[in-house]
């Protein structure tokens, strides 16, 4: 499925402005959700009471409010909401061009993609070459859904990334946490750079990895619909917070022994998982999450995969 832009927008610096559409970076494929349900298997509803009278408010009779004092609220109507957003600007201001690794990643939020709109393509290359052969990025402004960003632009392998920056206020500080400071002595020093040395590697491969604990669930669930009883694993013994004294140069010189991939090797490999498609096609079936575990019988192969 070919990926729709979500606005059109116009990207300026100097006298030269770059018509671009703005996409979304990532999609997030989210916590494996479980339904609120009944004992009797139905599902139930959630609804919003009044605290005046308790009684159950449709979404059509619903305003929202602003609490500027204890329990007082200007209200808005969904028009002036609307219009609200609808202030937001089309453009996105470059303020100057920065060192492209001088803003910190804990201030990144949402990331975005820009393309090249139409008359786009050429200022659009020239920017990205210009900013990769200097090592620079852009920090811009940018006015979206009534709340104005501060931006990064930096360029990708392959074109240009927008990269939503957090405000210095939305940001905590490691001041804040009273870390206590501590001296390390130059053999536990050397011992743990020979450690990093051991098990580093010169790049990121984002395909190298994938989320184990949702594959486990969704193991679980697929044993569960099939009718069998699922078993807890043992809970991962706890190395912290025990009390008991650690021999720091012992555990290094013990880190430092074991081969690299001893720490793949104690990953237990979740079974197979269906495809999602089946997954919802057997849960359209007889309800055999709601039997009790003991009598529950395996479900036939072919339900499996019925839409």
């Amino acid at each position: 499925m070919a990926a729709r832009s979500i606005a059109s927008l116009s990207l300026s610096f100097g006298l030269v402005s770059i018509p671009v559409k703005l996409y979304s970076a990532t999609e997030s494929s989210g916590a494996v959700k479980f339904n609120m349900l009944a004992r009797d298997g139905s599902r139930l509803k959630q609804q919003y009471v009044s605290e005046k009278d308790q009684a159950v408010v449709p979404r059509s009779e619903m305003i929202k409010g602003y609490e500027f004092e204890k329990d007082r609220f200007v209200l808005f109507t969904p028009e002036e909401l609307k219009a609200l957003e609808e202030s937001s600007s089309p453009s996105i201001e470059i303020m100057s061009f920065i060192p492209a690794k001088s803003v910190d990643a804990l201030y990144y939020d949402k990331a975005y993609l820009l393309a090249p709109d139409k008359r786009g393509a050429k200022p659009y290359a020239l920017l990205a070459e210009a900013m990769r052969q200097s090592g620079r990025c852009a920090l811009a402004k940018w006015a979206w859904k009534a709340k104005q960003y501060v931006v990064q632009i930096r360029p990708g392998e392959e074109g240009l990334v927008l990269q939503q920056l957090l405000y210095a206020a939305e940001v905590r500080s490691h001041k804040e946490l009273n870390i206590e400071q501590v001296e390390v002595s130059q053999a536990e020093l050397q011992l743990a750079l020979q450690l990093i040395a051991q098990i580093s590697t010169d790049s990121y491969d984002p395909t190298q990895y994938v989320d184990e604990e949702k594959k486990r669930i969704l193991a679980a669930i697929d044993e569960k619909i099939a009718g069998k009883q699922v078993v807890v694993a043992a809970a991962h013994e706890e190395t912290a917070g025990t009390g008991q004294v650690i021999d720091l140069m012992e555990a290094l010189r013990a880190s430092l022994a074991k081969k690299p991939a001893a720490a793949k090797a104690a990953t237990v490999e979740a079974q197979p998982v269906v495809a999602s498609k089946e997954r919802k096609g057997a849960k359209r079936g007889a309800a055999t999450a709601t039997a009790p575990e003991s009598d529950a019988a395996p479900a036939p192969a072919k339900a499996r995969a019925r839409k």
